[in-house]
């Protein structure tokens, strides 16, 4: 049995319940903490719930002691309401809860980020997803491993709009994504999962940044 306690963030969406169940199978980590303001459904022994104002984070300092983040936590500017929430979501909270993490001796953060993620990107969602890439790595984490996905295919329980248009396309017409359009192609979340707890059970040491294309490899070693 390991002594590792990871911590998930976004653990309710499509790849931080497929992280859920990779992180209580695995032998490196007895405790599994959920970071959330509502229970997950999926239950085991070795998952601890702690339910939060992400507005407070300051006030759960002291339980935020973990070895490992990972970080699947994202909304959409629809259902955010506007940028200015959806930046809440995707880059305060997630900044906050790394900061905090990081002072309890955390080592490790992993980040579901996005395809096309920069900082200096025109388009917002983009900037955002590379502004909160870039923050991370100014913090001094002993291992930031990013993974850039593309479209995420799965049975999310929330429609999102311009999503289920995207992996449509993704699942029913995926001769079109090859050459060099094959770096566009969707991600499966139970892949993405895998690849994710794959890579924090490792000896990466310093960034790792991943790409939609190596995490396909990534998955077949």
């Amino acid at each position: 049995m390991g002594n590792r306690t990871a911590l998930v963030l976004g653990a309710t969406g499509l790849v931080g319940e497929q992280c859920l169940h990779r992180l209580v199978s695995s032998p490196i980590y007895d405790k599994v903490m959920v970071l959330a303001r509502r229970e997950p459904e999926f239950q085991h022994p070795k998952l601890e719930s702690l339910i939060v104002n992400f507005d407070k984070l300051e006030d759960y300092k002291d339980r935020l002691k973990c070895n490992d983040v990972y970080c699947a936590m994202g909304t959409t500017i629809g259902k955010a309401g506007s940028q200015k929430a959806f930046r809440q979501v995707d880059y305060e909270y997630p900044l906050k809860v790394a900061e905090l993490a990081l002072q309890n001796g955390a080592k490790r953060f992993l980040l579901v980020s996005s395809l096309g993620a920069d900082a200096h990107s025109s388009v917002f969602y983009s900037r955002t997803k590379g502004e909160l890439e870039e923050a991370l790595r100014k913090l001094g984490f002993e291992t930031l491993i990013i993974l850039r996905p593309s479209i995420l295919l799965g049975n999310r329980k929330e429609k999102r709009r311009g999503e289920e248009l995207g992996r449509f396309v993704a699942e029913h017409f995926s001769f079109l994504f090859a050459g060099p359009l094959k770096k566009y192609r969707g991600t499966p979340v139970d892949m993405l999962a895998r690849v994710m707890v794959q890579l924090a059970i490792g000896n990466i040491r310093g960034e790792k940044v991943v790409e939609n294309d190596e995490i396909f490899e990534l998955d077949l070693k």
